[in-house]
């Protein structure tokens, strides 16, 4: 390297972006993720050895999988190479095997391949790597934001480490936020800037654990903001709000944060709690989810979940679900906000869904036998010749109900429905109950 291009990369490191030049270059500096870098785990471990395995890194943005990698790169004495999986090609793949090849036969140096965004490469792709992280030619780090064990190929799953990253903690982030403002090697010290406990905490909350998120609001603060008389920069609340504008709802509706929101509100239903129940359902709003695909998860919750205990939730999710239709956002929000807290607020009973199973399970799999004679059709000549007579028309006894056998006699004595004693199907039980008896539904 001449002294041009030294002076080149020193000026892009220079003006390069704050959470850039703020990634730890060793272990003792990555703040956060302790449930997998403690010093006691096997990720610190084997990082300090250099004796990694494949490993896949998967979590939100901005929780650190690349700032991992790059530590990584610092401290092993393999050689480390990068692609993302959003430009590479194969011809980009079959280079660095290559040259992977190439270090171990001529050095007997591993290789180690950083892969950002690996769920962006296709079957075909993932599965040319198979054979080299399989014969040790490469060891492979993957980062994606999407779950690996739906967007990565199976076999190399199972021949990898599978650490999930998890959203920093206010504390973390607020540390690293201090580190933006004050370090002067790093960070924005030589500006001299101050930031104001109030701005510190809004903006570590306001990243919802997202490190990069909160950094980038510290440089626009601190390069936007004039200094005062003093001749510092003060970084107050009223800044720090401009700064970060309005907090990024975490949700890509065709990933991994959509299944795990929805998860989470149809959970929070069937829990009774509506709290929790219209917290998420916001989250999805804002993140622009489709009204008509919640109302879908209302409805089914309130048939699975509800049931006879409340027969009218099913109705007020149905209702919803025509509302939504006809109205649309903003005036939807509010009528799926009634409809979910109806639902999470009643009572529960998944008696009906139980049943339901029960019997197709028992169809698919047992002989259930012919239909009683009496309960076929006879609603045409030759019926009575066929033996179709016999049936007890209900309506002609007391109460409208006649003892009578309706279910095939193989398994005339199976049953399927179990009401409980929640809501209103309590009532349904002491009915039948009283019809059939107490014993039969014990």
């Amino acid at each position: 390297m001449d002294l041009f291009d030294f002076m080149r990369e020193a000026n892009m490191e220079k003006e390069s972006p704050l959470a850039k030049r703020l990634r730890p270059t060793t272990l003792d500096e990555v703040v956060g993720q302790k449930h997998i870098i403690g010093k006691d785990k096997l990720l610190y471990r084997a990082i300090e050895a250099d004796k990694l395995s494949s490993i896949i890194f998967y979590g939100p943005p901005g929780t650190g999988k690349t700032t991992l990698a790059m530590v990584i790169a610092n401290t092993t004495s393999s050689v480390f190479t990068s692609l993302n999986a959003t430009t590479a090609g194969k011809k980009d793949m079959e280079e660095v095997v290559r040259q992977a090849r190439e270090q171990y036969g001529m050095y007997q140096k591993k290789t180690i391949l950083f892969v950002d965004e690996i769920h962006r490469f296709n079957k075909a792709q993932q599965d040319y790597l198979l054979p080299f992280v399989e014969d040790g030619t490469i060891i492979l780090i993957g980062a994606t934001t999407e779950n690996p064990y739906f967007e990565v190929n199976g076999a190399l799953i199972s021949r990898s480490h599978i650490f999930r990253l998890e959203p920093l903690e206010k504390e973390d982030v607020k540390e690293l936020i201090r580190r933006a403002v004050y370090d002067v090697e790093k960070g924005m010290g030589s500006y001299q800037a101050e930031i104001e406990e109030e701005a510190l905490d809004f903006l570590a909350d306001m990243s919802e654990g997202d490190a990069r998120s909160a950094l980038n609001a510290v440089e626009l603060g601190v390069l936007t903001t004039k200094p005062s008389e003093d001749g510092r920069i003060h970084l107050t609340l009223s800044v720090a709000e401009e700064c970060i504008q309005r907090r990024a709802i975490r949700y890509d509706k065709d990933g991994d944060n959509h299944y795990d929101t929805i998860s989470a509100f149809i959970k929070s239903m069937r829990g009774s709690d509506p709290d929790a129940a219209v917290y998420y359902l916001a989250k999805m709003l804002l993140a622009g989810e489709s009204v008509t695909f919640i109302a879908r998860r209302i409805m089914i919750c309130a048939s699975e979940d509800v049931g006879i205990a409340d027969p009218q939730a099913i109705q007020v999710a149905v209702a919803c679900a025509e509302a939504v239709e006809r109205i649309g956002m903003p005036e939807a929000q509010i009528i799926l906000a009634n409809a979910a807290i109806y639902v999470a607020s009643a009572p529960k009973s998944n008696a009906v869904c139980n049943a339901i199973f029960s019997a197709i399970d028992m169809v698919k799999h047992q002989k259930t036998g012919a239909i009683p004679p009496y309960l076929r059709d006879a609603h045409y000549k030759g019926a009575k010749d066929l033996g179709h007579i016999g049936y007890l028309y209900p309506h002609d006894y007391p109460n409208n109900y006649v003892k009578q056998q309706y279910l095939p006699n193989e398994i005339k004595d199976s049953r399927f429905y179990f009401p409980t004693d929640n809501g209103y199907e309590k009532m349904v039980r002491e009915h039948l109950e009283e019809l059939h008896g107490e014993d039969e539904y014990e």
